[in-house]
């Protein structure tokens, strides 16, 4: 599936052209004025690009608008607003699933018949998975009653579009914002907290991220001659570093951007590598989305508020659901499943086993775990997946180690430390504490982080955004 081009946070045109001009005008203007300097740069950001696609997401706020202003009338009215609910929700699917879907549908009946059902490839329109979703929890919290008919539609098209996390979240509720869409506050304190945490962000995309993904791409694309078993490790270890990274980075620069202008966004990541579980990891990874589809599918499933046979296949849709959500291709949809009869087998079976385990048993298989799973993430196709998974585990025909290898280890190792010493929140707890003993060495060490992101912008190409495939 093609991708449109996108202004990346991680880029020098929005670190120094974009984000200053709107940074500026924000703070120039009336605070009547605000919420449209937010609007107007949001739309722009969006339509960075491929501006066709700014004409599906203004469809998506007005429709969402109007379905939402029936489904409050249909209340006031003593009735339900069952029927437009269903209506939008349909809608809603529809389109997410005929841009991001389509191709796939197509290969698979194409795969399954033996036809050759000739398609065109659509752009995948950026972050329609993550705006489609806060549609959909605005619409279903109108319906529960639990939030008010947003009737500015201004508003609510900013709620929809607002440019810090509308490619790649975090997943904002709806109700969670809605005052501060009406009311913030910007302190000096706020903003500085906020700069710093978008700068931090910044260095795991750029320093760590994509020199860790750097690792990965060039072990994908060695010959069958220099390819071995702990070869294939170290990529795997890669990739799990870069994707961590990657996206936590992007969402620490999601929330400090939030915060320079006024708003509070709701934590994505809690340091997910120091899980001892399956279930820890999901509680700490990609949490916007946990929650959102545990307050809109599985809890409205029944949760585990239901029998043991009906529980299971809960957990079965909720992560077939999560890894479709991913993306479109079979291997995610193994990936989700994966995870969910994981889930079940620690409620279930497993679980007191592994809380008996030593702590670092417990960690070694969560992180073996995870890494299993993201071969699934990483890969082209399912058949791809299974073919790195023989060679991790020695059934591939390949030597343990060779030359390669230690190329590898040699130049490599150190970043790969730093990784994964930096994926645990020690590194961070010893900030803070610099920051309150000596706030100038602090600040110089963010300054550093931009220093040194900048450099790598400036005279490297590799800038990939994972999570922008979804």
């Amino acid at each position: 599936m093609r991708r449109c081009s996108k202004m990346l946070f991680s880029s020098i045109v929005f670190l120094f052209y974009f984000l200053p001009i709107v940074l500026l005008a924000y703070f120039v203007v009336p605070k009547k004025a605000k919420n449209i300097v937010l609007l107007i740069a949001s739309i722009f950001f969006y339509s960075w690009g491929e501006p066709v696609y700014v004409f599906l997401m203004i469809f998506s706020a007005i429709f969402n608008y109007f379905m939402a202003i029936d489904i409050g009338r249909a209340k006031v009215h003593q009735s339900s607003g069952k029927s437009t609910l269903i209506f939008t929700v349909v809608v809603n699917l529809f389109i997410l699933s005929f841009f991001k879907y389509y191709g796939f549908l197509m290969d698979t009946v194409n795969g399954i018949l033996g036809t050759d059902i000739k398609y065109t490839a659509l752009a995948l329109p950026i972050g329609i998975s993550f705006y489609t979703f806060q549609a959909l929890s605005y619409i279903f919290d109108v319906y529960r009653g639990n939030v008010k008919v947003q009737v500015n539609p201004l508003k609510f098209t900013l709620y929809l579009s607002l440019f810090p996390q509308l490619i790649a979240g975090p997943i904002v509720k709806y109700k969670d914002i809605a005052e501060q869409l009406d009311e913030r506050h910007v302190t000096l304190e706020k903003f500085g907290d906020g700069t710093m945490r978008f700068l931090l962000g910044l260095g795991k995309k750029v320093i760590l991220a994509n020199n860790l993904g750097a690792i990965y791409t060039q072990i994908m694309a060695v010959s069958d001659s220099q390819v071995s078993v702990l070869t294939y490790w170290i990529g795997i270890i890669a990739y799990t570093l870069q994707i961590y990274f990657d996206f936590s980075g992007y969402s620490d620069m999601a929330i400090g951007l939030g915060r320079m202008f006024g708003f509070e966004f709701m934590e994505n990541f809690n340091y997910p590598y120091i899980s001892k579980t399956i279930t820890e990891f999901w509680r700490r990874w990609h949490m916007s989305l946990s929650t959102w589809f545990r307050e809109y599918v599985y809890i409205p499933l029944g949760g585990n508020r239901v029998s043991v046979h009906r529980h299971i296949i809960n957990l079965l849709v909720v992560w077939s659901l999560t890894g479709l959500w991913h993306g479109a291709s079979w291997n995610f949809v193994v990936w989700g499943l994966y995870y969910g009869v994981l889930l079940i087998l620690e409620k279930y079976l497993i679980g007191k086993y592994i809380e008996k385990a030593p702590t670092w048993a417990q960690h070694l298989y969560a992180m073996i775990i995870v890494m299993i799973g993201w071969v699934f993430f990483s890969s082209t196709d399912l058949s791809a997946a299974l073919e790195y998974l023989k060679v991790l585990f020695c059934m591939g025909g390949v030597p343990f180690a060779n030359t390669y290898t230690l190329y590898l280890l040699r130049t490599n190792l150190i970043l790969l430390a730093i990784g994964c010493l930096t994926s645990t929140p020690e590194p961070m707890k010893q900030f803070n504490i610099l920051c309150k003993k000596n706030a100038v060495i602090a600040i110089i060490m963010i300054l550093l982080v931009l220093v040194l992101a900048t450099a790598y912008l400036i005279f490297s190409s590799y800038n990939p955004f994972l999570y922008f495939r979804f």
